[in-house]
């Protein structure tokens, strides 16, 4: 099983990045083969439909997430939607990369949770033929600390992760299984 994370933070140390990071960490231990881009770093070009100048970081992004058997998108939430960066990649991307892939949206709030963010997100799942995940991982306020090994230090939001995960984990495998 290879899963593509897409984490949509545009800061250093983004909370939502962290999640993320915590979720590859927590896929990978249970052999789970998982490619990590990180917005932050892997900056990408200002989509435009016009223009159709290469790119190794657009390549690279497509590539991921066409080898992928399903999708973790990540974001924070700002104004009450996600972030600007993920929507930029998101535009490079079509139902050629998305179609019949399950996909799992998390986000990290300055306030409460960033379900604004998420159901915009899903939104475009569809939109791109994907699959959404039954379940959703949102942190907010004082949930946003993260351990020095990575890990979330509350248990409770430790255990919500492993639960998401666990669904997209099954339905990836179920979808596999409906097309053999």
């Amino acid at each position: 099983m290879k899963i593509a994370i897409i984490a949509g933070g545009n800061r250093k140390e983004a909370s939502s990045t962290q999640l993320l990071r915590y979720m590859e960490k927590s896929l990978q231990e249970k052999e789970i083969s998982v490619t990590f881009i990180d917005l932050y770093q892997h900056q990408l070009p200002l989509y435009s439909p016009d223009s159709s100048e290469p790119s190794e970081q657009v390549d690279a992004l497509i590539q991921a997430v066409s080898a992928a058997d399903g999708v973790i998108l990540g974001t924070p939430e700002y104004h009450g939607s996600f972030s600007g960066v993920l929507k930029n990649a998101l535009d490079y991307l079509g139902a050629a990369q998305f179609e019949g892939k399950p996909v799992l949206v998390a986000s990290a709030a300055a306030g409460a949770v960033g379900v604004s963010s998420l159901t915009q997100l899903q939104t475009i799942v569809r939109n791109l033929h994907g699959i959404n995940c039954t379940e959703w991982v949102s942190i907010g306020g004082d949930n946003r600390q993260f351990g020095e090994d990575g890990e979330p230090a509350n248990d409770k939001v430790k255990q919500r992760v492993l639960y998401a995960l666990a669904h997209l984990t099954r339905l990836v495998k179920q979808l596999r299984l409906s097309e053999e």
